[in-house]
């Protein structure tokens, strides 16, 4: 992936007219899926203060994060990890261990590419709340780092890239593991006002081989997306009852309601840019969770004044999105999945480079993290942290219909040699 400071290759002007095309049929393809699920249409019930301060208080949302704690997540996975190594196997049985323990369903998905450097082998981790759900979000982040051939570089670790927004999912799913099973519970006992809650579950996804060996091509880079995107566009869901909602022969991937893509996180004072359109509701919704939480007093952390925090996120203009960096969301976009992507822009400074350890994160900013992915998904899939919380929240006014989503191939059509600024990363 590429940063917009220096890094960005434009590419030639048949190109832009290409992708003008394909987003413009993208966008359109959207409003006719809307039989698999409700693409875009979620309304998100804002949670009380005292749900945000419920998830803010419990669990810790430091430990998970702490770079000093060998039994921190962050610790596990900050080793040098590329793909087909024993460090990427240790790393990866990690994750796979976590999420098991918490009686979440694993899928390894493995298999062998080619790359410069010959054939590798790749795993994909998959991690499901409840497999049998009829749609799915899906929060993501690549595993893997990047091969370097030669020592020092050979230890470099990707801090931000992506040990520490690995740890931020490990972490979240501790944290609302608990809270699925209250909703269930909600549901059976018909206390749920929105049974279509239960029609949506929370997907992890850890993709190996996002890091190009060599220079970043369509070939050399983001094996394990490509690889998955691919399996999952020829691989039909089996009829359930659960899946009642959904159409016959239907793909995995059109379960698939947003996939939400994490990446160059855990440095101080990240900047945070809107990136598509049909997802700019949710850039929105992960603002408002972090303005929430900062009004509550939820930033103040080791001396930090409750007061003194700004926001990662640009405050997006309606007729400007930035969408201009290839990552693993690529194929899955291309496929008409819609994507939220959350990546420091710029890159931070210590990118590929081995100053991208331990050094390079801040603990406040990930614990900011944490934070805000708690509150952000757990508004997003109705769950409820805390019974208080049940008669306080509140509709917000975050929700997006199909005639906004039709209204923006127009503004897209309109502004698009100026947004579609594509590169690779090197």
């Amino acid at each position: 992936m590429m940063s917009s400071s220096g890094r960005l290759r434009k590419r030639p002007a048949i190109w832009l007219c290409h992708s003008l095309l394909f987003r413009v049929v993208l966008l359109l393809s959207c409003l006719t899926r809307s039989h698999a699920f409700r693409l875009g249409q979620r309304e998100l019930t804002q949670l009380s203060p005292d749900a945000i301060f419920s998830l803010v208080s419990s669990p810790d949302p430091v430990r998970n994060v702490d770079p000093s704690n060998p039994d921190s997540h962050l610790a596990h996975i900050l080793i040098p990890r590329p793909p087909d190594t024993e460090n990427n196997t240790m790393v990866k049985d990690y994750i796979v261990s976590t999420m098991q323990h918490l009686n979440w369903h694993v899928e390894e998905d493995t298999f062998t590419d080619n790359t410069p450097y010959g054939t590798k082998r790749f795993t994909n981790v998959i991690a499901t709340k409840d497999p049998s759900a009829s749609r799915r979000v899906i929060l993501s982040a690549h595993f893997d780092s990047k091969f370097f051939l030669n020592y020092p570089r050979s230890q470099f670790v990707g801090a931000t890239d992506s040990a520490a927004p690995c740890a931020f999912m490990l972490d979240l799913a501790e944290a609302l593991d608990p809270l699925f099973y209250e909703r269930q519970q909600r549901l059976e006992d018909g206390e749920e006002e929105d049974d279509d809650v239960a029609e949506t579950t929370l997907q992890l996804v850890f993709f190996d081989g996002e890091e190009a060996f060599n220079t970043w091509t369509n070939t050399d880079s983001i094996y394990g997306a490509r690889h998955l995107a691919k399996k999952w566009a020829t691989t039909y869901v089996n009829p359930q009852a659960k899946r009642r909602l959904l159409p016959s022969m239907i793909t995995e991937l059109s379960t698939i309601e947003h996939l939400i893509l994490l990446d160059l996180l855990g440095a101080p004072h990240p900047t945070i840019r809107s990136s598509f359109l049909d997802t700019a509701w949710l850039f929105d919704a992960m603002a408002s969770a972090e303005r929430r939480l900062g009004d509550s007093g939820a930033f103040a952390y080791d001396g930090q004044a409750a007061n003194n925090w700004t926001s990662f996120f640009i405050p997006r203009n309606n007729m400007h999105n930035f969408g201009g960096i290839e990552d693993d969301h690529i194929p899955f976009l291309r496929a008409g999945v819609s994507v939220l992507h959350v990546i420091a822009n710029p890159f931070p400074s210590v990118w590929h480079t081995l100053q991208d350890d331990a050094t390079a994160l801040d603990v406040p900013t990930m614990r900011r993290w944490n934070l805000i992915l708690r509150v952000f998904m757990s508004e997003y899939l109705g769950l409820r942290p805390s019974a208080i919380a049940r008669s306080r929240d509140t509709k917000a006014d975050l929700h997006r219909s199909f005639d906004e989503l039709h209204s923006d191939v127009e503004a897209e059509t309109s502004i698009m040699s100026a947004d579609l600024t594509h590169g690779a990363r090197e």
